[in-house]
């Protein structure tokens, strides 16, 4: 008698959660797919403001410094004021963020749009995974966290076709119009799907001095890293920029000692585990971007046509898309070193191949493969899954945001670093070989990083509301 009593609700709680995965990965899809369909717009941008080459780069700066700088302060507000409302926030700012791209009469104007998209796409990520954290059970987590990570390698596979197509039936503007009923619909679904949290009755002071340090921080680091602002003013700026973020860092720790409620918390550095983890994001964030210098290879070693030259990817990134889903499934059974491990082994494996042997057609390939499966591995759902596990409920959307900013941060040092050393050695192709012969020698170091995880995930904390 008691256990048909109980199917009825089993049955609604598995309804349930369906419909906030759904609202979940349609809503990282639609961010990630933004960030796919950039590229191909960045012609007709060019044209239609009739900027240059150095200007037009702003686009994609001002995107990825907003989104970067916003994921902590969205994680904060998250934990303050529930995950559902900033979640339903941040869809609806990158929605409006997108039709003021579309409406701009003026390249400032469009700028302003990308960060608006920026700052709200800072969230959504790092709150959906947070979102799995309170609603789904550890052994749940990884195949979910695996299959969101996926979404994002199917949205850079259908990202590139779909704004090649509107750019022949349509306009520009319509690679970004396509955001507003995609928005809409999840954000209808979100507002009905997605759990009510009750706000705490008080809440602590707001941490001001701490996400502004941090932004300056994370600011400096970016724009010091990529040269932007030198090479927009022809000033030499980026060692005062470092500087800054250097100087920032522990003013930082300084600040979070004594907030009431940090922006950044101390304890998310308290443990092996979690240090290990901030680590190997970066190292997973440098081995996702050498993957933006396979096209390079592929037009050096091969005289393929730059604009073709993005097709050879298309392997690379279904072999992603396959292999974070099923690692992601994998995971509880493999360990959370076990995985990482075979995930910087491959991409390691990947980065030599092209680094002795690109010039041959079919190692070039094989190693696209080797790369896309290890990018897929490494930024799956793995380390968002040693993480959901290692800190407390309250502590996750920011824990999350950390693990963005990680990857963000090993994406802006792969591009500066491999770029110079390909200058060093000459540029071309062997210039490009020594590059990813450096990288992996990172991958090695960040497989002997993964041998201080655990072999197995923790026994979950207690769960109390965010």
């Amino acid at each position: 008698m008691s256990s048909i009593a109980l199917e009825p609700s089993a049955e609604s709680d598995a309804v349930a959660r369906k419909r906030i995965l759904t609202v979940l990965f349609a809503g990282v899809f639609m961010a990630a797919l933004d960030a796919a369909v950039i590229a191909p717009a960045i012609p007709a941008l060019r044209g239609a403001f009739g900027v240059d080459n150095r200007q037009i780069g702003l686009v994609t700066i001002v995107f990825s410094l907003c989104s970067l700088t916003s994921t902590a302060l969205m994680a904060a507000l998250s934990d303050r004021f529930g995950r559902r409302t900033i979640y339903l926030m941040d869809i609806a700012g990158f929605a409006i963020g997108s039709l003021i791209i579309a409406r701009s009469g003026s390249f400032g104007v469009l700028l302003f749009g990308r960060a608006v998209q920026g700052l709200s796409a800072g969230g959504i990520t790092p709150t959906a995974s947070a979102v799995v954290g309170d609603t789904f059970p550890p052994e749940q987590r990884g195949r979910i966290l695996g299959l969101i990570g996926a979404t994002f390698g199917m949205a850079f596979l259908v990202g590139p076709i779909l704004a090649s197509v509107l750019l022949v039936v349509a306009s520009w503007q319509w690679i970004f119009l396509v955001n507003l009923p995609f928005a809409a619909v999840v954000f209808v679904m979100g507002h009905r799907a997605l759990p009510r949290v009750p706000r705490p009755a008080a809440l602590p002071p707001f941490d001001y001095i701490g996400i502004t340090t941090l932004a300056l921080m994370l600011a400096g680091l970016t724009l010091g890293i990529n040269r932007a602002v030198d090479t927009l003013t022809g000033l030499t700026l980026w060692p005062g920029l470092l500087l800054t973020a250097a100087v920032a860092v522990p003013v930082l720790v300084f600040v979070e000692r004594r907030a009431a409620q940090p922006i950044v918390p101390l304890s998310l550095f308290a443990s092996r585990q979690l240090r290990t983890t901030w680590v190997l994001c970066t190292g997973a964030g440098f081995g996702m971007g050498s993957v933006i210098f396979i096209s390079s290879v592929a037009v050096a070693a091969f005289g393929t046509v730059p604009s073709k030259a993005g097709l050879l990817l298309l392997p690379l990134v279904l072999c992603s898309a396959a292999a974070s889903a099923l690692f992601g499934r994998w995971q509880n059974r493999l360990g959370p070193r076990r995985v990482m491990l075979s995930g910087f082994g491959t991409l390691a494996i990947g980065s030599l191949l092209v680094g002795i042997a690109a010039h041959i057609f079919w190692v070039f390939i094989v190693a696209t493969l080797f790369i896309g499966a290890g990018v897929g591995i490494v930024v799956g759902g793995t380390l968002r899954t040693v993480v959901l596990d290692e800190v407390d409920a309250s502590q996750r959307t920011a824990a999350q945001a950390l693990v963005n900013i990680g990857i963000a941060i090993g994406n802006l040092m792969v591009v500066a670093v491999l770029s110079a050393l390909a200058d060093r050695a000459g540029g071309g192709l062997v210039g490009l070989e020594r590059a990813y012969l450096a990288a992996t020698g990172v991958m090695l170091v960040m497989m002997a990083i993964s041998m201080r995880l655990q072999t197995r995930l923790p026994l979950p904390l207690p769960v109390r509301p965010a």
